[in-house]
């Protein structure tokens, strides 16, 4: 396997980053991941262009997208697989210890790992922590997820594969890596960016091509919908069988098998869809 860092393909065991990268030391960095099949990469355009948003919100420089572009090329040139999980990771780079910036440059990793595809249904939790829709870093996709990893542990307890967020304001928001889509009286719906939720890749796409509505939405939804569904990067669309302790029934229900089919069929057509 071989992984791009900072210039270059490198053997994985010799594929380094200093102790004293600021990405390691307190989490200054910004990432994507991106659904690659059979050495393809999907939407490519799209979390390029997330990469550079994330990072200007970071204040970190801006990050040479045709570099970024070809490390990803390479990469996944270097290890063929059927289905693989590309990261890029792009870090504010050699710092002093604490949370002043250095002044040598960002460090750009870009790695793959092999993936499995996502079942078509998939149980969920809610946890009591929330999103804060108001802070620094709402809306933009960075390494620091030590929130994320504590809420996922806490799903993988009881069984489930994700944990979605309220805001401060107690409005549905999103998931550790998901964004999170509810049927109401026959008509789908996922939170707005302004509940804080991750601009997702998936997520936009799917809004676009499912036709789903942009709705200020109370938590108590997920106990009131008729369907829910995530998004993201490896899972493409996939249908919620359970929330905590409420049984949706049947999953896929027919407004998200019709989202699923849709999301298929329009990857399937244009594997990198930029943005109108």
């Amino acid at each position: 396997m071989k992984i791009w860092v900072n210039g270059g393909l490198r053997a994985a065991d010799e594929a380094h980053v200093s102790v004293f990268d600021h990405g390691l030391t307190v989490g200054d960095g910004v990432f994507e991941t991106l659904k690659a099949v059979h050495g393809r990469p999907f939407a490519l355009t799209r979390h390029l262009d997330r990469l550079a948003r994330s990072a200007r919100g970071l204040a970190l420089p801006e990050p040479d997208l045709d570099e970024v572009r070809a490390a990803c090329a390479a990469v996944l040139e270097a290890t063929p697989m059927p289905l693989g999980r590309l990261r890029i990771t792009y870090t504010g780079g050699l710092a002093p210890l604490g949370s002043d910036r250095g002044d040598g440059g960002g460090t750009l990793v870009v790695a793959l790992s092999e993936a499995r595809p996502a079942p078509a249904s998939t149980a969920v939790i809610t946890v009591p922590w929330v999103r804060n829709e108001r802070g620094a870093l709402a809306g933009l996709k960075t390494t620091s997820y030590g929130e994320n990893v504590l809420a996922l542990a806490r799903a993988h307890e009881q069984d489930a594969s994700e944990a979605l967020f309220a805001n401060t304001v107690g409005r549905l928001c999103e998931g550790t890596g998901s964004n999170v889509f509810v049927v109401l009286d026959g008509e789908l719906h996922t939170p707005p960016l302004a509940s804080g939720c991750l601009a997702g890749i998936t997520r936009a796409l799917a809004v676009e091509w499912a036709g789903a509505r942009e709705s200020d939405l109370p938590m108590d939804a997920l106990r009131s919908a008729e369907e829910v569904f995530l998004t993201s990067s490896l899972r493409d669309v996939q249908a919620v069988h359970r929330v905590d302790d409420r049984d949706l029934g049947d999953a896929p229900g027919p407004v998200t098998a019709k989202a699923m089919r849709i999301f298929q069929e329009r990857a399937a057509a244009d594997p990198d869809p930029v943005a109108v």
